[in-house]
């Protein structure tokens, strides 16, 4: 019997996986609105089997939502290990596609209530967070990132460079995110020749309301 039922789950598991990668690219390409038929036919199943492993849209998006923070997680948690400095940690974790990702959050009001009453998401959230204060912490005590600037601010920064950069022509689309990311990198360096303006964002500002 368990072995009749193996390929079951490994089709329940296949199915599962394609609908939460085409719902990803589809919710930062388009909105999380985008009809579920499309979702389905991205990911190369039927509706039906759509709503078999998710009931409704909220529950799609918490599922996204909750892997695509935990492919932060792991990245933050993998650079903290392995990069021999703060700054290198923060290099990289900036320059990783999964927080482009955790952009499409903020697309609609929808979005936001779905990821706010989702425990685990949240929980993944704050550990996301937590982990990059550290970095952030570790940079600035190396004296390599200027202290004004919070860990809010360069979530901000990486999510609206990486999206609006989706909007330009082909080419430019291909090149502008490693060269835009890098003039931000040089920016974010300490010493900076001059302050910015107001306070550094953190993790707060970054609050769902």
């Amino acid at each position: 019997m368990a072995t009749s039922d193996s390929p079951l789950r490994a089709d329940a598991r296949r199915n599962r996986d394609q609908i939460l990668v085409a719902a990803r690219e589809i919710f930062t390409e388009r909105g999380a609105e985008v009809a579920m038929e499309e979702i389905a036919r991205r990911a190369s199943v039927g509706v039906g089997t759509l709503y078999r492993r998710f009931g409704d849209r909220e529950t799609l998006i918490r599922a996204v939502f909750r892997e695509t923070i935990q492919t932060v997680v792991d990245e933050i948690r993998a650079a903290l290990a392995e990069e021999p400095t703060g700054w290198a940690a923060l290099t990289r974790i900036m320059r990783q596609s999964a927080w482009l990702h955790v952009g499409f959050q903020s697309e609609s009001p929808l979005v936001r209530a779905a990821i706010r009453v989702d425990e685990e998401g949240v929980r993944l959230r704050e550990q996301a967070l937590d982990m990059l204060e550290e970095v952030v912490r570790k940079a600035q005590a190396e004296g390599a990132l200027r202290r004004d600037v919070g860990v809010g601010d360069l979530a901000l920064l990486f999510m609206y460079v990486m999206k609006q950069t989706q909007a330009a022509p082909p080419q430019a689309a291909a090149l502008a995110p490693g060269r835009l990311l890098a003039i931000l990198m040089d920016g974010l360096r300490a010493p900076a020749a001059d302050g910015l303006p107001g306070r550094p964002l953190t993790r707060a500002d970054l609050e769902f309301h």
